[in-house]
């Protein structure tokens, strides 16, 4: 058994169809037959049910699919950190979620790049769900997020908890007051962001709502934080935003803290699992050494 056969079935698998599979993988349709038929031989078991439409895997096909896809991912995983290792020392690539922009991401990129100066730093903005696909790629290095998202090729450390603020036109009923609930605000339009992918920030709020017996009575999809501030402005509703945005002058709107044990947005930076490369462990050291000097509450962790 090889590791295209691996490949080869796990295709056939995901398309459940051999001439889209064959497509996907630039080969012609026999000789992917050819490939599955010998890998049944070897394996002396029937992988796919013949015969029906869309294509099934059976018990046993089940089975090696859930493994040789885990498999496939480890040799990735070891192609990427190996290759990383050869370079470690040159380049590090980072991908953050616009709003921690807002936040101490500048600040620690910029120590960063001042202590560790012949490191090739790069940013790129992605969804952390566009992080967590990019990092088993082998297109980033780390990434900075929000969201809970689970994969065994992927490392998350929870930095902090960011509290969330309300943020309300500058003429709004709520300007005046020192903070706020949920509570108080169900009753308001609220405007969500991202609107699209989703799961997004969008549904943190929407889920911190809901673990308290919550519904917002009326809500607006707006398709980034810039559109939902700028609706804001607008007058067109309310938005619940990390409390960094607050120590932005934005024209036109106030920000209220919100009082609330549940309202806060979690921060997390994702590694692949398995890098433990100096570039990583600095980068989380300067986090830390940041958090300290501004006693910003948090738990430290090590990779």
């Amino acid at each position: 058994m090889e590791l295209r056969h691996l490949r080869y079935f796990v295709a056939v698998a995901e398309e459940k169809n051999f001439t889209r599979a064959a497509e996907k993988l630039f080969i012609a349709q026999p000789p992917l037959s050819r490939q599955i038929q010998q890998l049944e031989e070897e394996l002396g078991v029937k992988l796919f049910e013949r015969g029906v439409r869309p294509l099934k895997t059976t018990m046993a096909g089940e089975f090696f699919y859930e493994h040789a896809k885990q498999l496939l991912v480890q040799v990735n995983e070891l192609k990427l950190m190996t290759q990383r290792l050869g370079n470690v020392n040159e380049s590090l690539r980072v991908a953050y979620v616009a709003s921690t922009l807002y936040g101490k991401l500048p600040q620690i990129i910029n120590i960063f790049r001042q202590r560790y100066g012949n490191i090739a730093l790069e940013l790129f903005e992605m969804t952390t769900m566009e992080q967590i696909h990019a990092l088993k790629e082998g297109d980033i290095d780390i990434g900075f997020g929000r969201l809970y998202l689970q994969d065994p090729s992927v490392r998350r450390i929870v930095l902090r908890k960011e509290p969330l603020v309300l943020a309300v036109p500058f003429n709004h009923r709520f300007i005046g007051r020192k903070e706020i609930t949920l509570d108080q605000i169900v009753s308001e339009k609220i405007i969500i962001y991202p609107q699209k992918p989703r799961p997004s920030f969008a549904d943190q709020v929407l889920e911190i709502f809901k673990f308290i017996g919550l519904q917002p009575e009326r809500l607006f999809e707006a398709r980034e934080l810039h559109i939902a501030m700028g609706l804001v402005a607008a007058g067109e509703g309310v938005s619940l935003v990390p409390e960094g945005l607050a120590r932005v002058n934005v024209q036109d709107i106030a920000f209220i803290p919100i009082v609330d044990d549940h309202a806060f947005s979690p921060i997390m930076m994702s590694t692949r699992t398995k890098d433990k490369s100096d570039n990583i462990r600095n980068m989380l050291n300067i986090i830390y050494d940041i958090y300290d000097q501004e006693k910003i509450a948090y738990i430290r962790r090590k990779i």
